[in-house]
């Protein structure tokens, strides 16, 4: 059980607080084209900013690569920021990102005062976690405080150098929330607990997979790493995505799963289409079979009705679901039943739902069934690795209680 320093247990009046956010927003023609994650910062920036804190915030956006690249500025995110939360947050635009306008506006501030610095990756040394930037961030601030789980998973300057030269170093409402949510659903959950795994390959889920059989009661497998698992049991596949490398793994997860009494689910009946469609939402026959018979010519792209119905089922009954990676191809209308019989099936149940960041956020959401769910990671690969049990750098660094 993880019992961080929250922003609820430190002092901040009169003090300057550096913020690491997660404003690493899309844009378009110097727009933001969906502002969900400056959303989710606001309860923190708020509460630092009604404590009297002084706040200085900052973030990464894209991949400028140690260069300032223009259409890669914050300054957009400023803009957006102030009209949130009503009041001017003051950009600091400088290409080294501590430089001349930071040291000048932090210097003037008063209690309740914001800053947004520039693109922490316009320095190369950001992501290298290098000694000299680090110091620089902890030279503007007395207490850091660190809110962006989407890059708790990597030690970099901004949420793990910083605080070695920080006395005070504690976590933000959204970072709190995970370690809540995917940090207990995973070391101590109501139970009975069942783990959906969908996406495309067995390589990206190896550790996943081999944690959760460890910790859940019921482990679902779905998308296209299901074929790998069929294969592996002496299925026909036809021409479906497989990673044949991993067939002896799944031959052992299968096996682990009986050794620890562990219910393993994987796919009845699939849904086949001849090729995968081109654009992925074009049109496509399709038909179903069962899974472990599927014609040499056709290739799954979905589970199949059956499948769908016997999921909902294991979820019903569950105290705890957690849910990572998609069940087919749900860019497609045709090849989205079985995500969406999945969503359904969570957003019906009174178990605490978590949705574990990626491709399964983004099917939640635009299913319509996010509010739905207890929990949606805002973190595609700091959640799986929180799911593999792996400690994370951005999380590790934070003071305890």
């Amino acid at each position: 059980m993880l019992n961080k320093k929250s922003v609820d247990d430190i002092n901040v009046k009169g003090r300057r607080v550096l913020v690491r956010c997660d404003f690493n927003v899309p844009l378009k023609d110097g727009g933001i084209t969906d502002e969900n994650r400056l959303v989710a910062a606001l309860p923190t920036i708020k509460k630092l900013i009604a404590d009297g804190g002084r706040v200085i915030l900052c973030s990464h956006l894209g991949k400028p690569k140690g260069e300032p690249k223009p259409e890669l500025s914050l300054a957009p995110v400023a803009v957006r920021l102030s009209q949130l939360l009503g009041q001017e947050v003051k950009f600091a635009a400088d290409p080294e990102v501590v430089g001349a306008n930071a040291k000048a506006a932090v210097e003037v501030m008063k209690d309740g005062d914001v800053i947004l610095l520039e693109n922490t990756r316009y320095r190369a040394e950001e992501t290298k976690n290098g000694e000299e930037f680090s110091k620089e961030l902890a030279s503007l601030c007395e207490v850091f405080v660190n809110d962006a789980f989407g890059t708790a998973h990597r030690a970099h300057c901004s949420n793990v150098g910083v605080t070695k030269y920080v006395d005070t170093c504690a976590v933000g409402y959204l970072m709190q929330k995970e370690i809540d949510f995917l940090g207990n659903a995973v070391n101590n959950p109501n139970r009975p607990f069942v783990a959906i795994l969908g996406g495309a390959k067995v390589a990206d889920k190896l550790n996943v997979i081999a944690n959760l059989l460890e910790k859940c009661d019921t482990l679902i497998i779905g998308g296209g790493m299901a074929y790998t698992f069929l294969k592996a049991k002496g299925g026909q596949i036809g021409t479906s995505l497989v990673d044949d490398e991993k067939l002896e793994y799944c031959r052992e997860m299968i096996e682990k799963a009986e050794k620890l009494g562990k219910k393993l689910l994987l796919p009845v009946d699939t849904t086949i289409t001849s090729e995968f469609p081109s654009p992925i939402d074009a049109p496509v026959e399709t038909q179903i079979v069962a899974s472990d018979s599927i014609p040499a010519d056709m290739m799954g792209l979905d589970i199949g009705t059956e499948t769908a119905r016997m999921y909902a089922e294991a979820v019903k009954t569950a105290k705890t679901v957690v849910w990572n990676g998609p069940m087919g191809v749900f860019e497609n209308p045709i090849l989205a039943k079985g995500t969406i019989a999945v969503a359904e099936a969570l957003a019906e149940t009174d178990a605490t739902t978590i949705i574990g960041g990626g491709d399964s956020a983004a099917a939640v959401n635009q299913l319509g069934f996010g509010d739905k769910m207890s929990h949606i990671s805002t973190g595609g690969g700091a959640s799986l690795e929180f799911l593999e049990g792996k400690e994370l750098p951005g999380v590790a660094a934070a003071d305890n209680r």
